[in-house]
């Protein structure tokens, strides 16, 4: 493919999709999980607080939407250069035999996400086109096929490599999986067309079809959670694949026609029913007390909800994580332009208070290393992390959650009010008041990163805390500061 056609590719792609996010139904409903094993372990989930999620596969060699540019949708995050359909799939398809990440480290990028406060990360190990960044003996559609440069590399399977070093750095371990598959055939059934992102056939009037891709999809799914070591998190993708009744495809139905202009559906509602009861009890049996998250599918099997690049307006009751772009797309952006520190740190502590997780995406290119601007990203949150860290890990809200700028949470009897610097002068107020809660009379109350208690006063039901010049002209970090009290009324 020549330059031009990628230059365009870029600029008529990515724009779209940056601004829409991935394309999934969202929906906030939520079934409380009853394993004591899972909630045991989503109770340690929401104590981690900041994770790092990976796109990346064979299409960031054209700087594109991961994936979607093969959905014949008719949305901006789909769109082609081509008129040609099929001769522009075929090329598609084609980039596993140029794709040669002979940069890829991983070590590199654990130690530095380890060094920016996350404690988590998740890897995709398969985005819906269906090339799989891991070694699976039911596609040659992957890495470590004979057809792809890298498959001679000592690190060529992706996947193992990823959760090998983020595991020698202490992190939890999550594996992205993409229910739907695009590239097989029992999905896409080369005897039709393929209108839209869903199965292009009805699988009740042809299940022996469907039921292969259902055997399909779940022996990748086992080789991931049998073969790759502890798995803590099953994130899976594509919440069109799922369980539907009459009524829930008529519902949806009469929904996307509300919030269509002219009538037309783009994609259809189809019974996708991949038997997801069935495969998380395997998946269990392998991995006892695994967090499964459905995404955007309502039942037991989502055991977080997914917000995707927002936050949510206020606490919500139950376990979630707001996924979000750094820079640039969900995948490689040639020359991104990332969050600065301050919005990044402002980004996780609005998370945090509200009782949430972020999952901060950085996207390697398709040299096998992150971009720059992505390490020094990282590199400004972990400086603030380091000096304010104690007001994030392990804490929960605490009403009201915020006040203007500042956010507060709660944590072993101590509370911590976090002044957010919004006007980004790098200087201290004078003096500090927070309205909602007052210390109890002979209450400490200090600043994290500074050895010595401050001076505060009750004022109604509130306390307001005096800054000393010497804190105000050299703060402990940068962004945003946390005062600390040991004991509220």
């Amino acid at each position: 493919m020549n330059r031009g056609v990628i230059i365009f590719l870029i600029f008529i792609m990515l724009g779209a999709f940056t601004c829409m996010g991935q394309a999934i139904y969202e929906d906030e409903r939520y079934v409380p999980e009853t394993d004591s094993l899972v909630l045991r372990k989503l109770n340690q989930w929401q104590d981690l607080k900041f994770g790092l999620l990976m796109h990346w596969g064979a299409y960031s060699q054209w700087g594109i939407v991961e994936s979607w540019s093969i959905c014949a949708e008719d949305e901006g995050w789909c769109r082609r250069p081509y008129e040609d359909y099929e001769a522009y799939k075929k090329e598609y398809e084609n980039l596993k035999r140029t794709f040669n990440p002979v940069e890829f480290n991983p070590d590199k990028w654990a130690i530095a996400a380890k060094n920016a406060g996350m404690r988590y990360v998740v890897f995709t190990t398969k985005h819906h086109d269906g090339f799989c960044m891991f070694d699976s003996k039911y596609t040659d559609y992957k890495v470590t096929s004979k057809d792809c440069p890298f498959h001679t590399n000592p690190r060529a399977n992706i996947t193992r490599e990823i959760f090998d070093a983020f595991r020698a750095k202490d992190f939890w371990v999550g594996a992205y999986f993409s229910k739907p598959d695009w590239h097989n055939e029992n999905y896409w059934w080369p005897n039709f067309a393929t209108p839209d992102r869903n199965v292009n056939y009805d699988p009740e009037a042809y299940p022996e079809k469907w039921e292969s891709f259902v055997q399909f999809t779940h022996n990748q799914i086992m080789e991931l959670m049998t073969d790759y070591g502890h798995v803590d998190i099953l994130w899976l993708d594509g919440g069109w694949v799922a369980k539907k009744s009459p009524e829930m495809i008529r519902r949806a139905y009469e929904e996307k026609l509300k919030r269509s202009q002219t009538g037309f559906l783009k994609a259809q509602v189809i019974n996708q029913d991949i038997r997801m009861d069935e495969l998380v009890q395997k998946v269990r049996a392998e991995q006892p007390g695994l967090i499964v998250v459905d995404r955007a599918v309502y039942g037991k099997n989502q055991n977080y909800l997914t917000p995707e690049n927002r936050v949510p307006e206020k606490s919500l009751p139950y376990p979630w994580e707001s996924c979000i772009i750094s820079g640039g797309g969900w995948s490689y952006t040639p020359d991104a332009t990332y969050m600065t520190g301050d919005e990044a740190v402002h980004l996780l502590i609005d998370v945090v208070v509200k009782g949430g997780n972020l999952l901060l995406n950085v996207a390697p290119g398709p040299n096998g290393d992150w971009q720059k601007g992505a390490y020094e990203l990282l590199e400004k949150i972990g400086s603030w992390m380091k000096v304010n860290q104690e007001a994030i890990y392990g804490t929960r809200p605490l009403e009201p959650f915020k006040e203007d700028n500042i956010g507060m949470t709660q944590k072993e009897g101590h509370a911590y009010f976090i002044y957010m610097d919004k006007e980004k002068s790098g200087k201290m107020p004078r003096k500090v008041h927070i309205k909602a809660h007052q210390p109890v009379s002979g209450a400490s109350v200090t600043l994290l990163g500074f050895d010595f208690p401050l001076k505060w006063i009750p004022v109604n039901n509130g306390f307001e805390v005096n800054i000393p010049a010497k804190l105000r002209n050299n703060p402990p970090s940068k962004y945003a500061w946390v005062f600390k009290v040991s004991k509220l009324k």
